[in-house]
């Protein structure tokens, strides 16, 4: 993958945003790979904002994996109660009980053995790798997938070839430091949630616009 142009300087520059301005989630506070699995889980399909409030709830009641692996089915439905998509609690609590029966009681930290987990597909087992363990991995959902898009404007084909080619362009932009992996892959996140919408994106504001091919047309009224 030859990486783009404008890859340096949008790396700088969302970074520098990051580092002032990123979110202060309370998933990002820790590396504990257990805990990371569930704010994972619980932002499939689920708001940001309602993620948060029911987080620290759940890991008060089960801090540990070896705490979700012992419960009762029942129990943990009832403490996912109001977060709805209900398969996503009963996947989190098979994968407890094997991380506790067959991994000893960690949570792997390759995202070729975390996709062999229940529940776990490319993007969770990809932030898993890089937010607990700042393994050099992308993560890529469809707000990342937005922003890459959009920054970048590769040259992509339909379907499964796009997608392969977007994880591609990721991983090729990823800084080659761990910690600064890390910071740059929840930046993207950031950088979609807040400027890079889907709708009514707010490019003249947005703090990576100069090094954003789809923000400098914009503004120019181009694009």
């Amino acid at each position: 993958m030859r990486i783009p142009s404008n890859a340096l300087s949008f790396k700088r520059l969302i970074l520098r945003w990051f580092r002032h301005t990123g979110r202060p989630l309370p998933w990002r506070a820790t590396r504990d790979a257990y805990h990371v699995l569930v704010s994972e889980f619980m932002l499939q399909q689920t708001q940001v904002a309602r993620v948060a409030e029911y987080y620290p709830r759940f890991l008060k009641r089960y801090p540990t994996v070896h705490d979700l692996a012992n419960a009762a089915p029942g129990r943990v439905r009832e403490a996912w109660e109001g977060l709805g998509y209900y398969r996503r609690a009963e996947n989190l609590h098979r994968l407890a009980q094997v991380v506790v029966k067959h991994h000893q009681g960690r949570v792997p930290d390759r995202p070729e053995v975390l996709r062999t987990l229940p529940g776990v597909g490319p993007y969770t087992a990809a932030a898993v790798a890089t937010f607990a363990y700042e393994r050099r991995e992308a993560p890529v959902d469809t707000n990342v997938a937005r922003v890459l898009r959009r920054a970048f404007r590769p040259r992509l084909q339909a379907g499964a070839r796009g997608e392969r080619t977007l994880r591609e362009l990721a991983q090729a932009v990823l800084p080659r430091r761990s910690k600064a992996a890390w910071e740059f892959n929840q930046a993207l996140m950031d950088l979609g949630a807040i400027y890079c919408r889907a709708r009514n994106p707010r490019c003249p504001l947005c703090p990576v616009r100069p090094a954003c091919k789809t923000g400098e047309r914009s503004v120019r009224g181009k694009g």
